[in-house]
């Protein structure tokens, strides 16, 4: 192509993308954006296409027209500067383990529209070093320098011109700032010979036992480090933090200063794991918190427990934080409380929990003023290569979706960690975004210490192998440049040696105390032990009409839709004026409204959960003209406690994950996540199965949660019936949680205030309703919720007409499907049939049950348990045992037929099977 055609395509080019620009910035990439940025081309100045002759190509200070070959070098030197930023961290040298960086083609010479004799050019351009004149030379050595050595920028993605520039500022202005201070250096080789020392101690002293080793990934603890050091100068004092178990040990020990003999303990063949927690977890599992005293102030460090199942840890830490900031009046700026996330990176870019919590970052109802994520870059997973793990250039990509900025730094390179998590902590402080640092690094041992590398990965072992350790890399720098000597950092090593072996000393001295526990108090205080003692939840009632009289009140001028004022606001007026017919949604607002009235808090979240999946809610009403938002619930007075709601964004796991997470630390606020319908549960399993089941008995973490998750067979088939409650109450053990089906709205009204009302803090699982939200029989009086009222765990037949010695059957059943069996039993005249409700299925309240069922003499009854679910599903297998201990024969069940889907997708087939097992309980 000739050098005129060349510079007409390139000019078309240009003319293309400015026009299109100018009509709508968004209309082009980011790339062009950028470029025209602050730039408006004189287009009516364009000359004849001829050169001229002798002059510079950027030479314009005669003020003669440009030519279009002028044009068209100006156009590549700024295009030049603007690859640069894009893709030089394609060609920046990131991989320790390789002896080169990479030579990407599109930041070649002749790729970028030159040639060796352009080099000498002088060349200016205003997207660059403020337009300051050099050789072409001297500015692609510079725009290397700053882009392509040890660390790697991505940034262009992001879309709002103010962060890109901020980035850009101070990216660019690294390579004029003074060299770190010889005392920040010396720390940083500190920090990472603690790494170092710390995992061969371990190595040597326990033998084949699993660590999950740093070793490799030393810089990890620079950029920790450095950001504990860094954070109180940006107005920090807090992190909440998380990360799975490569490098925890090392974390605990050198980043939260767990005492040392603690830590070995667990080691230990001695080892207790109730010591620590109910049945304990393995040692890379555990959480810690404490503080650390820094040079500008304190900061306090809660690391997360977590289990093995990676990434689950995330959305539970974004909640901590966020009940934190409102814990410590940190919810306007959210700068004092840092959420920080460690991960590896087949983990990150695998997991889809990281896609959902990156999600959750900007909304309103989840943000916590951005996390700073920490990749530790083994570029390996268990033994799986990047390539066979992700269909993305880098591990990071995904952050994209944010237009988070991605730092990816050599692991090998210390100070350059340092600088880039100085950047990120700014950068979030600044923008309160999502910001990444991706440490490339390696894996000196397998997967474990188990394990042999070399099987699937020999070519990576063997350069492991033979590649120093990130110390000693550092050293030599540090040695060569006079920073220090040998003998200095043999003394440091020393130092670090005695200290570790110190630990060890002040173990055995505390196992030789006879008999006694050397570390009483060192993990969380015990919960008191389940009980049904009697909550008082009922509250008196003139404040109960208070409450419930303020609910209905609406601000003048005020347009709410016709059929909310005519059936909701109305239906609920008559309840207050007659004191009955309070419905299931009328329950929960008055156990809301209560609560807020005593200064506690209340949030909810889920999808749709402001007007609630079927309409039953409406917490918050809409102008129909404005839009704008009332919010009856927070407008009971001026002592009230918080009410926030928040329709949720579609997902589960991470919802669920992060107001679990929340519930750990906001002990005053009732906790309420919402499932559209009870089987989207099914999303969030690991969770429920990881957290929310088995905190309490791993790691000793209490939590008062609810999760209402509607449930019951309305013939909307096998997706929207069940709950699973056959999962809750098959992992449950130990007093771990309670899972109920209540038939009443004043038994929901009583289970929520019980969650605040009594001291011990376990969560609370409801099958909640759908029908029963409008049936005329599933309603309340006010006097069931009034003072002197509270939660019964099984409800006796308050209905029936036939003395009890005259019994001859008892049907046990839980939720909605007491009402069908109601109706039949009314239908049909029956007399001598009992029907109990179990209304918490777990823990179960045998006393309860057995000063009821004693009421029925009749040597004679039977014994029947009836749900909707299939006979395999439901409550029957959990409940089947546990009331046969109470009876003298077998007890029978009346359920649909196993099945290996929930339910039936026909309405008909459904009105068939329901219709039978009300009718066999009462003849099986």
């Amino acid at each position: 192509m000739s050098a005129t055609l060349s510079a007409r395509v390139h000019l078309e080019l240009l003319e293309a993308n400015y026009s299109a620009w100018k009509l709508n910035p968004a209309s082009v990439d980011a790339h062009w954006q950028s470029f025209f940025e602050g730039f408006e081309i004189g287009l009516t100045h364009l000359a004849p296409k001829t050169a001229t002759s002798g002059a510079s190509r950027t030479d314009s200070s005669s003020g003669a027209p440009l030519s279009e070959d002028i044009l068209a070098f100006r156009m590549k030197v700024a295009e030049a500067v603007m690859r640069y930023r894009s893709l030089g961290h394609t060609g920046a040298w990131l991989d320790p383990l390789s002896n080169e960086a990479p030579k990407p083609i599109a930041l070649a010479l002749d790729s970028l529209g030159f040639s060796d004799s352009d080099l000498g050019e002088e060349v200016a351009t205003q997207f660059f070093a403020n337009g300051q004149r050099m050789k072409l030379r001297t500015m692609l050595d510079q725009l290397r320098q700053i882009y392509c050595d040890r660390i790697g920028f991505e940034f262009m993605h992001i879309h709002h011109p103010e962060v890109r520039a901020w980035l850009q500022e101070r990216v660019e202005a690294r390579v004029t700032e003074p060299a770190p201070s010889a005392d920040e250096q010396r720390d940083a080789l500190r920090w990472l010979l603690e790494v170092e020392t710390f995992e061969r101690f371990l190595h040597t002293k326990y033998v084949g036992q699993k660590r999950f080793s740093l070793e490799g990934g030393d810089a990890t603890m620079v950029a920790l480090q450095t950001l504990v050091e860094e954070l109180p100068k940006h107005g920090g004092k807090e992190i909440i933090m998380g990360m799975s178990h490569r490098g925890r040990l090392s974390v605990l020990a050198n980043f939260l200063k767990k005492p040392l003999e603690m830590l070995f303990y667990e080691f230990s063949e001695n080892y207790v794991p109730n010591l620590v927690a109910g049945d304990g977890d393995v040692k890379y599992h555990l959480g810690y918190e404490t503080t650390r005293n820094t040079a500008h102030g304190e900061v306090y460090l809660n690391l997360a427990a977590n289990p093995s199942h990676l990434e689950a840890v995330d959305p539970v830490v974004e909640g901590k934080a966020r009940a934190r900031q409102r814990l410590i009046n940190d919810i306007d700026t959210r700068k004092k409380v840092l959420p920080l996330l460690v991960h590896g990176d087949a983990a990150f870019a695998g997991q889809g929990l990281v896609a959902e919590v990156l999600n959750l970052s900007q909304l309103h109802g989840y943000r916590t003023g951005g996390t700073i994520h920490i990749i530790t870059n083994n570029q390996i997973g268990f033994t799986t290569s990047p390539e066979d793990a992700r269909s993305s250039d880098y591990c990071t990509d995904v952050a994209k979706m944010i237009e988070a900025p991605v730092f990816h730094v050599n692991g090998d390179c210390p100070m350059e960690v340092a600088w880039v998590t100085k950047l990120a902590l700014e950068f979030r402080q600044k923008f309160a975004r999502d910001v990444i640092i991706d440490i490339v690094c390696y894996r000196r041992h397998g997967h474990n210490e188990t394990d042999e590398p070399a099987f699937t990965q020999p070519n990576m072992a063997r350069a492991i192998a033979l590649h120093a350790t990130p110390s000693a890399v550092f050293r030599t720098q540090l040695v060569q440049n006079g920073i220090l000597t040998e003998a200095d950092c043999a003394a440091v090593r020393k130092e670090l040696e005695d200290t570790l072996n110190a630990g060890i000393t002040a173990l055995e001295a505390a196992e030789a105390t006879k008999g006694e526990n050397p570390y009483e108090g060192t993990a969380p205080s015990a919960q008191l032990d389940y009980d049904y003692a009697p909550i008082a939840t009922g509250v008196e009632l003139a404040q109960l009409k208070v409450v419930g009289n303020k609910l209905l009140e609406v601000p003048e001028g005020f347009h709410l839709h016709p059929t909310i004022e005519k059936r909701f606001l109305a239906a609920r007026r008559k309840s207050m004026d007659s004191g009955e017919g309070f419905d299931w949604g009328h329950g929960e607002a008055l156990a809301f409204g209560t609560l807020l009235s005593e200064g506690l808090g209340v949030r909810l979240s889920g999808q749709d959960c402001r007007r609630g999946t079927f309409s039953h809610r409406h917490c918050v009403l809409y102008d129909t003209e404005t839009r704008e938002r009332h919010f009856p619930l927070r407008n009971l007075g001026p002592d009230q406690g918080l009410f926030c709601v928040y329709n949720s964004l579609l997902s589960e796991a991470a919802v669920l994950g992060f107001d679990y997470g929340y519930s750990l630390l906001a002990k005053e606020v009732l906790i309420c996540w919402e499932a559209q319908f009870g089987d989207f549960v099914n999303g969030a399993q690991v969770i429920l199965d990881q957290f929310i089941a088995s905190a309490e008995s791993k790691w000793q973490q209490p939590s008062h949660l609810v999760m209402l998750l509607p449930h019951g067979f309305e013939g909307q088939g096998p997706e929207h019936s069940s709950a699973r409650l056959e999962r809750f109450l098959q992992s449950s053990a130990g007093g771990n949680w309670q899972v109920c089906n209540l038939t009443t709205p004043a038994q929901f009204f009583h289970a929520l205030r019980r969650q605040l009302k009594r001291e011990t803090r376990k969560p609370l699982v409801i099958m909640s309703p759908k029908s029963l939200l409008r049936h005329p029989k599933a309603t309340s009086k006010l006097t069931d919720m009034a003072e002197g009222t509270t939660f019964r765990e099984v409800l006796d037949d308050d209905t029936l007409t036939t003395a009890p010695e005259r019994v001859t059957r008892l049907i046990f059943c839980s939720g909605k499907v007491y009402y069908d069996l109601l109706a039949y039993r009314e239908e049909h005249k029956i007399k001598n049939v009992a029907i109990i409700r179990i209304e918490q299925l777990y823990p179960l309240h045998y006393e309860m049950v057995k000063t009821i069922v004693a009421r029925y003499t009749n040597p004679k009854k039977k014994w029947v348990w009836c749900q909707e679910e299939p006979k395999n599903m439901g409550a029957w297998s959990h409940i089947a045992p546990r009331l046969e201990d109470l009876a003298d024969h077998n007890l029978r069940c009346s359920a649909r037929e196993r099945s290996s889907s929930p339910a039936a997708g026909s309405k008909a087939i459904h009105y068939c099977e329901q219709e039978k097992l009300v009718a066999d309980a009462f003849e099986v």
